[in-house]
């Protein structure tokens, strides 16, 4: 019997070629994004799955509310991952890391003991031996408890073994790091690189014993620059825990030191402040509120966002099927009348219907399969991933087959139970020769398939539009023509003479020497500032304090408002400050030139005031900022005045080859890293654009079957009408208005959908666009457009056929 139902199906395929192109087509679209998504979701949700201890590790992170507003943090002070070990039996271990540029060690200029030539490797940051424990960091060589037990020592992953030592056991080994013959780090272990699934990306880990920034720094309650890792014992009730640790570390060394430094907000900080764990397995999905951690972040709204989408394509490909299988049903009446007369029952009429729906959805999961191993590269090079389909996994084949058979019995339900309910007294004498007048389900779907495609449309046009925003509004400083040179801190003290030699080249319009740039991974120093003498009364402001030099306003076009810039040949400069205008109004200030302010161990004339501009991204709030004169060295950057860059940068590099013929220079343009700080926008823009074409793809493919159906049994109709004088344009606007109508109905449901989601996705952008009415115009002519060219074709070519062709058999 089923060797039968294959073989009407096949043929009625081969009968109805277009339609069945049509239905397989659409349906292998929505199939090709169905598989590229999932292996996308399994992918992002697969991270940190390998810890061995991932249900009893977390991340400590800090919450703070104020002015209605919350902030999440992972730096804390040196001393708390003591404390949590040592105060709380429910610790089993703790540990810390630290990649803050400010202290370096997180790039690094590296040779072995008996090489002359630096490489540069980035990718280190200083952290405790437990925490390789914690981790589960496996070994190559060494042990993952005693590897960074002594100072000085480092571990490697295998990639930089294999380069620095080849095919040796590298333990006891040293390296020389930045040029510091006096201190080399001996190589306490080897690990294995980090697999792509993992949050941290490090490929070194420096001691942090025996290790201080400064006098003091590791008993400081005061600073905040360390993530903390904690192994829990099992069985631990993780909230309870969690308002107990946050009531006890403030209580027992936050506040007291607040209190001891001379802060006056330290009731509203114990209101406010609170501690929580984060398990190791969200780490990298749930942080995507948290902006200072520098690791690497996904975003679990995005990933069911896209999935939905996807969804959504294939249950548009699946309303075409429903829709060609009902309209067509004037077609397979005459077909079930004759079938039950000779003996048919329903059930095996339904049997039928099923079997074709399943056929469709086979051969549309092989071709669907096709196009996303096609389509694959494009996407990973659009979302920044580097996914393959995975061939040689067992559950691959029954999971298509298994998903082919779901799809074809959900498509091809409704059409089998609405086709076999004919009865053959009907169908036998024409009387479901017009069954397509039940047009209101089919008509519903239509608006559905349409709302959807409007709606990415719209979701499109604004991150689009954000986009631009976002790389063509005024930021406040001048990006274009800059060269950065980073790894100049290996300068050392001929900086000066380099920056002079570069400023003498005809190139060159200004150079500055700092490594605190407006954009992402240069480095940040927080700090809390008071007006001088009101340490005791007023809450400290939070702001950036920035090294700088004289110029540094005149190379990034950074505008002085007031007062004036740094001059090296007055000795007070040293103790005196720039500031920008967030930092201004925070202090209350309405004449600050002048004025002192204090961090507790600076006090700091302000002689000058810079316009706000963007050195975080557009999501945040530009925040106060204070720059001194000073040396931070390990980045320079050159303001160009030539079209010639390839020339430029030539002769820039002749000159650093006089400074330091051992070490590559390594350089990036100011606008590519303002750029590459928004490019998950351009990748999210990228994957809207790619789902709103597919989706309008599938959603025309139905429509233009459609209009070539309605066509084919209007035509005596138009003929009709066309004999009776009517005229190309009033058959074309018959035959085509209606669909015109269920797209501009479409329209209306569409617009506030789009607006309400967009709305909610500009949200996460303090500076963004306003949503104008452009983009809903331009959205709706484009759906418009691209209805009336699917149908107009159908419907002229029905225009204008010859009348006697339709009506010679009448």
């Amino acid at each position: 019997m089923l060797t039968h139902y294959l073989k009407i199906a096949f043929r009625n395929m081969q009968k109805q070629k277009m339609y069945a192109a049509i239905n397989i087509g659409g349906f292998a679209i929505g199939i090709a994004a169905c598989i590229l998504i999932s292996i996308y979701i399994r992918n992002e949700t697969s991270y940190d799955q390998t810890n061995r201890n991932k249900e009893n590790v977390y991340r400590v992170l800090g919450k703070m509310t104020m002015a209605g507003t919350t902030f999440y943090g992972t730096s804390f002070q040196p001393p708390m991952s003591k404390a949590l070990l040592s105060d709380f039996p429910q610790v089993k271990k703790a540990g810390r890391i630290m990649h803050n540029r400010l202290f370096g060690g997180t790039e690094n200029q590296i040779r072995r003991t008996d090489q002359v030539n630096n490489n540069y490797e980035a990718g280190f940051c200083f952290a405790d031996s437990s925490t390789l424990d914690i981790l589960d960091i496996p070994m190559v060589y060494g042990s993952n408890i005693t590897a960074l037990k002594a100072p000085n020592t480092v571990v490697i992953c295998k990639s930089l073994a294999d380069k620095y030592f080849p095919k040796q056991n590298p333990i006891g080994k040293t390296l020389i790091f930045n040029n510091n013959t006096q201190k080399p780090l001996t190589i306490g272990g080897v690990m294995q690189d980090f697999p792509a699934n993992s949050h941290m990306q490090f490929r070194g880990f420096i001691s942090l014993s025996g290790l201080g920034f400064w006098d003091g720094e590791q008993e400081s309650w005061y600073s905040s620059n360390y993530g903390i890792y904690l192994q829990m014992n099992p069985g631990v009730d993780i909230d309870a825990f969690s308002k107990k640790m946050s009531d006890h570390i403030l209580d027992e060394y936050v506040i007291p030191s607040m209190k001891q430094n001379g802060q006056a907000n330290t009731a509203e900080v114990r209101k406010n402040a609170h501690l929580i764990l984060q398990p190791l397995t969200d780490i990298y999905l749930k942080s995507y509120n948290i902006e200072e951690d520098h690791i690497k972040h996904g975003d679990a709204r995005f990933i069911w966002l896209f999935a939905g989408i996807a969804g959504f394509i294939l249950i548009l490909a699946c309303i075409n099927f429903l829709n060609l299988s009902t309209a067509r049903s004037a077609n397979r009446a005459r077909e079930v009348g004759v079938r039950k007369v000779i003996g048919s029952t329903r059930a095996n009429l339904i049997r039928q219907f099923l079997t074709e729906s399943l056929l469709y959805s086979f051969f549309s999961f092989v071709l669907g399969v096709v196009l996303a191993a096609s389509a694959l590269p494009v996407f990973n090079n659009v979302a920044g991933t580097q996914l393959a389909l995975p061939w040689m996994e067992w559950w691959l084949l029954p999971a298509l087959i298994s998903s082919a058979i779901v799809i074809g019995l959900i498509a091809g339900i409704y059409p089998a139970f609405y086709l076999s309910y004919f009865k053959p007294a009907t169908t036998l004498k024409g009387s479901i020769s017009m069954g397509t007048r039940n047009s209101g389900l089919r008509s519903g779907l239509v608006i559905f398939q349409f709302t959807v495609s409007i709606v990415l449309i719209i979701g499109t046009a604004v991150i689009f539009k954000q986009m631009q925003y976002i790389l063509n509004s005024k930021i406040g400083f001048d990006k274009e023509q800059v060269v950065t040179i980073e790894g100049a801190d290996a300068l050392g003290p001929q900086t000066a003479a380099f920056k002079a030699e570069l400023l003498n080249l005809p190139f060159v319009k200004n150079v500055t020497v700092s490594d605190f740039l407006p954009i992402n991974s240069t480095k940040r120093n927080g700090n809390s500032f008071y007006n001088e003498g009101r340490e005791k009364q007023d809450a400290p402001i939070r702001s950036q304090h920035w090294v700088i030099d004289e110029n540094y306003l005149a190379t990034l076009g950074i505008k002085l408002s007031d007062g004036r810039n740094f001059r090296t040949d007055m000795p007070t400069d040293s103790q005196a400050t720039i500031v920008n205008r967030s930092m201004v109004k925070q202090l209350g200030l309405k004449n600050p030139l002048g004025k002192v302010i204090t961090n507790g161990y600076e006090h700091l004339t302000i002689i000058g005031v810079v316009d706000d501009f963007y050195y975080e991204s557009l999501k945040q709030q530009v925040e106060p900022l204070v720059m001194i004169l000073g040396n931070s060295n390990s980045m320079v950057s050159v303001k160009l005045k030539s079209s010639d860059m390839r020339a430029a940068i030539a002769a820039i590099n002749s000159t650093w080859k006089q400074f330091q013929p051992h070490q590559t220079m390594r350089y990036d343009f100011l606008d590519q890293s303002y750029a590459a700080m928004y490019s998950d926008v351009k990748s999210t823009q990228y994957i809207f654009t790619g789902f709103s074409v597919l989706a309008i793809v599938v959603a025309c493919l139905g429509l233009f079957a459609l209009a070539a159906f309605m066509a084919e049994q209007r035509s005596k109709e138009v003929s009709i009408r066309k004999v009776l004088g009517a005229s190309v344009t009033n058959l074309f606007a018959l035959l085509t208005g209606n669909f015109l109508k269920l797209v501009l109905i479409s329209l209306v449901i569409a617009i506030p959908i789009g607006w309400l989601a967009m709305n909610k996705w500009l949200e996460d952008y303090v500076y963004r666009i306003q949503l104008s009415w452009d983009i809903f115009a331009i959205s709706g002519i484009i759906v418009i457009i691209i209805a009336l060219v699917t149908v107009c074709w159908q419907a002229v070519s029905a225009a204008l056929v010859n009348p006697i062709k339709n009506l010679r058999s009448e």
